[in-house]
């Protein structure tokens, strides 16, 4: 206490707030129609990230390393849409914009993990079209169960420990102005910049942390596929280049989708208008949860015939019953 006391002055004491106050989406001019869309969004990321893990789970085909990392993106888009989505409506919607500080560092520490889980979700899957596709014949010796399961679980534990350190620093800050949060969730961002106490370590996390969680996955990425072309623009005829690069068009669009809308939200960040800003940065949080699904539906052969085979099964059961 007496270390807070210091860094606040000799006539301010460590205040730690009841709540805070989330105020990032109103002001906003027929905002009812985004808590629509909203609940479109929710329902369609529920149905298809559940039918996407039920089919992996009831099809023993698809019990693959690939599909390891597939269903945990399944998993974390589904749990990071029931912590982000249903809060949002709770707080705009209904108009509960008190959040109480335990509930928003909570709330803070599910929607990052589960952010950030996706994007190395996406670096567990470039890395197995990496091998897939450059080294076929050592694939199965290379990406086993083990090695994806282990490669997974090294994940979300750095990603548990890097946010749970974020949400330690928040702890050590004294709010004696404000408690008004400019953004549509708790953010970090938001919430260290109303300390009235030192917050530099609050600072450096929020520089770290995109380097992390976000530029170093697409840089990854971005190389794994570079190396892809270079290979297969030496190795391959220009059929064979297309047809391994099928392989990558269900991957390569969740990517898109995750990181093409965060680099334009933080490169206009300062061009754009606060409230266009909120809303671009909810829907970078909110639309690949909802689109994975359909697209590894759509997109994969694989999943395609699962679902077939497992129609024609379930079709059979019920004439036999008959």
């Amino acid at each position: 206490m007496n270390l807070f006391n210091s860094a606040l002055g000799n006539n301010i004491t460590f205040v730690r707030p009841a709540y805070f106050i989330i105020s990032g989406l109103s002001g906003i001019q027929e905002i009812k129609y985004y808590y629509v869309f909203l609940c479109f969004v929710y329902i369609v990321s529920v149905l298809g990230n559940t039918a996407v893990m039920a089919v992996i789970y009831l099809d023993h085909n698809l019990r693959t390393p690939k599909y390891i990392a597939v269903f945990n993106l399944a998993f974390v888009d589904l749990f990071g849409s029931s912590a982000l989505i249903p809060k949002l409506l709770d707080i705009f919607l209904f108009n509960h914009r008190y959040v109480p500080y335990n509930d928003c560092l909570t709330f803070l520490f599910f929607c990052y993990t589960c952010l950030s889980m996706q994007s190395f979700n996406l670096v567990a899957l470039s890395y197995d079209r990496l091998i897939a596709i450059i080294y076929p014949l050592h694939y199965q010796v290379m990406v086993t169960h083990r090695f994806m399961l282990s490669l997974i679980a090294s994940f979300c534990v750095f990603v548990i420990i890097a946010v749970l350190i974020a949400v330690g620093l928040l702890t050590r800050l004294s709010f004696c102005k404000s408690v008004v949060i400019n953004s549509y969730f708790c953010d970090h961002g938001q919430i260290y910049r109303l300390a009235c106490n030192d917050h530099f370590p609050n600072y450096i996390i929020s520089c770290l942390y995109p380097v992390l969680i976000f530029w170093l996955p697409f840089l990854f990425i971005l190389l794994s596929y570079l190396y892809i072309g270079c290979t297969l623009a030496k190795v391959a005829t220009v059929q064979e280049g297309l047809k391994a690069f099928k392989t990558c068009i269900a991957h390569l669009s969740l990517v898109a989708i995750y990181f093409i809308p965060v680099l334009i939200t933080f490169t206009l960040m300062e061009k754009i208008h606060p409230n266009a800003r909120i809303i671009n940065l909810s829907l970078t949080s909110i639309f690949p949860p909802m689109l994975n699904p359909i697209i590894y539906v759509l997109q994969t052969q694989e999943i395609k015939q699962s679902v077939k085979r497992l129609l024609k099964i379930r079709g059979k059961s019920k004439i036999i019953k008959k």
